[in-house]
């Protein structure tokens, strides 16, 4: 800590009050605190003080940017993804200053934990460049009995309302920040749209889900499970070798249906937030027709992961955060895309077609490792749209951002403060 006071800049967050929170407590701590807001939503989710409206078109942001930065002696930038333009921008102007980046994302270890890094996450993450050794050492003299976790943090409900209450008002602002264009490709209208449908059309997604689910493991048939991911998300479009989804979908088909033994069984199982934007299920169904497998190969419309895989013989994904549930059951599992879990000591590298024959077990010892090292470091306990998720974070991570050490650099120099992690009563 310092005597200098923190002037906090923030950019766009997660859908919800999360940031307005954040910057309550930053400001208890004696912090300046502003926020770029770039259409209604952000407004919405910014009732109080710092507010400064970006209504200018984009071509102009990089000076807008700089201008704040020097006019209010920013100190800290704080984003939620660093790979969207806006956000790509202002890291690079605030490295080029020394300003101190912290980037927000969903946990490594989803559901219940955010993570939190300074500089960059997913592909952009120190986590890249760090193997197994150097985190054995850092975690020399800490002990941890690896946390059990609850069953919910009834976050995934939460997160579709506040997508569609976001989405809702930044259509209800498009006149007064009419250069506003989102970092997707959708427009805001369709984006609204599809965030409302997906919520009112959960109740029968569900029965649909618990049915294929069913299915499935009364099947009595061994199975292969790919984890899918969101075809516009960040680590899927920017730290992946695919173009699509369908290119994606065409290997795995391909390769099981060339490897997999003919009484094995593919299930596809879709991200809880599939909006229905790319065309997945009838994709999956013309591909196994293709192949000759349509009667061994199944699709999931989103839900828990964890009762799929309890009974899988492996996982196959590009780099969804979900593939850490397979690595910690044990599961050998295959990716194609950076992600911040791909150590050879765990990950499979085998061809496609090799691994749906016979996949390689992991290093489940050196897993455990890797986890309790995230746990130590950039897993905070929380989540960002359901309250008790929130206060749950807050307790931590404000601590964590006043730091003068990022959580690696803390744990490495041995001074990272004690984690409180989750306790299960019984």
């Amino acid at each position: 800590m310092t005597d200098t006071p923190r002037r906090f800049l923030f950019l766009q967050g997660p859908h919800g009050p999360w940031f307005r929170r954040l910057a309550t407590l930053l400001r208890a701590s004696g912090a300046e605190v502003w926020r770029v807001g770039f259409n209604l939503g952000d407004r919405a989710f910014w009732p109080g003080p710092g507010y400064i409206a970006f209504q200018d078109s984009h071509d102009v942001w990089p000076a807008t940017c700089t201008g704040l930065f020097d006019s209010h002696g920013i100190t800290d930038l704080v984003v939620y993804g660093d790979t969207r333009l806006i956000h790509a921008q202002a890291i690079t102007l605030a490295r080029a200053r020394g300003i101190t980046v912290h980037v927000f994302e969903e946990g490594y270890l989803r559901p219940y934990w955010v993570t939190y890094e300074r500089g960059g996450a997913n592909g952009h993450s120190r986590l890249m460049s760090l193997d197994l050794p150097q985190m054995r050492a850092a975690l020399a003299t800490v002990d941890l009995d690896l946390p059990e976790v609850p069953a919910t943090w009834g976050d995934m409900r939460q997160h579709m309302f506040w997508g569609a209450l976001y989405h809702g008002f930044v259509a209800l602002g498009r006149r007064r920040y009419r250069n506003f264009r989102p970092h997707r490709t959708l427009t805001v209208g369709q984006e609204f749209q599809l965030y409302l449908k997906r919520f009112l059309l959960m109740p029968i997604h569900r029965w649909e889900r618990r049915l294929a689910t069913l299915r499935i493991r009364h099947g009595g048939f061994p199975y292969h499970l790919a984890i899918l991911q969101l075809e516009h998300d960040a680590s899927f479009r920017d730290h992946s070798p695919f173009a699509s989804m369908t290119d994606f979908l065409a290997l795995v088909v391909d390769g099981f249906a060339k490897g997999a033994p003919p009484h094995h069984h593919l299930v596809f199982k879709a991200h809880p937030l599939e909006d229905g934007r790319a065309p997945i299920l009838p994709t999956i169904r013309r591909l196994a027709a293709q192949h000759g497998v349509q009667d061994r190969v199944h699709f999931v419309r989103g839900g828990k992961l964890a009762q799929l895989l309890n009974e899988a013989r492996s996982a196959v994904t590009v780099n969804s955060t979900a593939g850490q549930q397979a690595l910690w059951r044990g599961l050998p599992l295959r990716n194609f895309g950076a992600a911040v879990y791909a150590k050879p000591e765990f990950v499979s590298s085998q061809p496609l077609e090799d691994f749906f024959a016979a996949p390689e077990r992991p290093d489940t010892r050196a897993y455990r490792d890797y986890r309790h090292f995230l746990l130590e470091t950039s897993q905070v306990v929380g989540g960002f749209y359901s309250s008790r998720g929130r206060r749950a974070l807050l307790r931590q991570v404000v601590d964590l951002m006043l730091a003068p050490e990022d959580p690696y650099q803390a744990l490495t120099l041995g001074k990272a403060a004690p984690r409180q992690q989750l306790q299960l009563v019984r």
